[in-house]
């Protein structure tokens, strides 16, 4: 499967984006989905993660409350729609597809992850 990850761009701190990452060779549903974020000289962390089946999220303390993963199997297409930005939200935005069970909790670590898409960079100013 490929990834490709849009939506990113340039932010005030407090406002709000909507990522998404399409998926292509291979349906979304056959996967529990992931967004990793990269901010400058840190590592790759966790952000959210959501089933297969969209029944199951997971999120990051650090963003709960304020971002929201959603899956459409439809439209071969996951979502994070983020709000509340704050400038320590700035990083690249990653998504990541994981071979799951169907209704399997989403999982939080990377190396969990089979396959990513490339980055779209997120900048929330102060």
């Amino acid at each position: 499967v490929q990834l490709q990850a849009s939506g990113g761009g340039l932010q005030q701190a407090g406002g709000s984006l909507r990522f998404s990452c399409a998926a292509s060779g291979r349906a979304v549903s056959n996967y529990g989905m992931g967004w990793f974020r990269q901010a400058p000289g840190k590592e790759r962390e966790f952000v959210a993660a959501v089933s297969r089946n969209g029944g199951s999220t997971n999120y990051a303390d650090s963003v709960r409350g304020r971002f929201t993963i959603s899956r459409d199997n439809a439209k071969n297409t996951v979502y994070l729609r983020t709000s509340s930005l704050r400038p320590e939200d700035t990083a690249d935005y990653y998504c990541a597809a994981a071979l799951t069970g169907w209704g399997q909790a989403p999982s939080i670590k990377t190396f969990e992850y089979n396959y990513w898409g490339q980055g779209t960079l997120v900048t929330v100013s102060s």
